[in-house]
């Protein structure tokens, strides 16, 4: 047995997180599950939005499945997910964006993994805010070693990417795709402009690649990759991204295959791994047994690959892939108007797809 911590989380996550375990558990994977709590609703009653029990409870039990958790734009606490990834050293963050038969999407045969690192680039945390002193200190500092002078009315965010951190990646998205029987490598950068930081992350790139001549390699500019993505995407098999552009081409990519009510996460290190859904916590929803949780059932897969259930795994995700394609019992979304009536909701596709992993 494997006992795993189950996050909760908030907006409409306890109800996809229920969702899911049901799912999994439906496979007969016999995994314990251990819940836990982070979000808006748990900063209400204790003050703090993660609680040292639930980092804890991953720690001791090195994998987690959690549903969304809302992170505020702009103001208020700093995001759970970035602090969750940052404490427990999950320096790689794995989007597979894979086509499912009768989601509408533009395109079809899409078949792409996203390996973002997690830890570095401007989503390191190191921020400065206009008008403090330790920012004004800051933009003096550089004012007198570059060329280009900062106003005092800038807040400053740093960009760090280590060698360290690049080869752990990069190597990351190497084995994966020899494990997985993949083909080619593409690492995404913007070394043509940054080139002391996306310039050093492209040369480790390169010298990682040399160690395995039984994969394809190549490097794209992030820019161009975009445009890449949207004309020829059958080109491409596993991209590795530094932070910020793992983020955004990550959602360009759920896009790809109809959005991310179909795109799975996992956040991996060396020491534990989180899975969850790439979207948001989609507050108005909450409560209302509406939302599709084939993103969160379908992070439970990557989850039972990573324990080492294959079986499992591949019974849950062709079970999820024959209830889209049979198009019956599927939340409103997933429809082709989105007013169908015959729309059901989160628990009954969730019970459709349990009925189809026992037949």
């Amino acid at each position: 047995m494997t006992t795993v911590t189950l996050i909760t989380g908030d907006g409409i996550g306890p109800e996809i997180a229920e969702a899911a375990r049901r799912c999994i558990d439906a496979t007969g994977s016999d995994i314990k599950w251990e819940l836990a709590e982070a979000g808006v609703d748990i900063m209400a009653k204790t003050g703090t939005p993660l609680p040292q029990t639930t980092i804890d409870s991953v720690r001791k039990n090195g994998v987690g499945l959690k549903a969304p958790i809302t992170t505020p734009v702009g103001t208020g606490f700093r995001s759970i997910n970035v602090f969750l990834r940052q404490e427990l050293e999950l320096y790689a963050c794995l989007r597979p964006c894979k086509s499912y038969k009768g989601v509408r999407s533009r395109y079809s045969n899409i078949d792409l993994v996203i390996v973002r690192e997690n830890t570095e680039d401007l989503y390191a945390g190191i921020e400065f805010e206009k008008g403090k002193d330790d920012t004004i200190e800051l933009i003096n500092w550089l004012n007198k070693h570059n060329k280009r002078k900062i106003g005092n009315d800038a807040g400053i965010s740093i960009k760090p990417i280590s060698v360290k951190g690049t080869e752990k990646i990069v190597r990351f998205a190497f084995e994966y795709a020899r494990k997985n029987k993949r083909k080619k490598v593409t690492s995404v950068h913007k070394a043509n402009i940054m080139k002391y930081t996306d310039g050093l992350w492209l040369e480790i790139s390169r010298e990682i690649a040399k160690k395995y001549s039984d994969i394809e390699f190549e490097d794209r500019i992030v820019d161009n990759m975009c445009m890449q993505l949207i004309q020829k995407p059958e080109l491409y098999d596993v991209l590795v991204l530094p932070n910020l552009y793992g983020d955004i081409l990550s959602d360009l990519c759920a896009g790809l295959v109809g959005g991310l009510g179909v795109a799975p996460g996992a956040n991996i290190g060396d020491k534990g791994a989180i899975f969850e859904a790439t979207h948001g916590s989609a507050p108005k929803y909450a409560g209302q047994n509406k939302v599709n949780p084939c993103a969160l059932i379908l992070s439970g897969v990557l989850l039972l690959r990573h324990i080492g259930k294959i079986t499992e795994a591949d019974k849950l995700e062709k079970a999820v892939a024959d209830v889209i394609a049979q198009g019956k019992d599927v939340t409103y979304d997933m429809k082709a108007d989105r007013n169908d009536p015959t729309a059901v909701g989160t628990s009954q596709m969730a019970d459709a797809i349990i009925k189809k992993i026992k037949s």
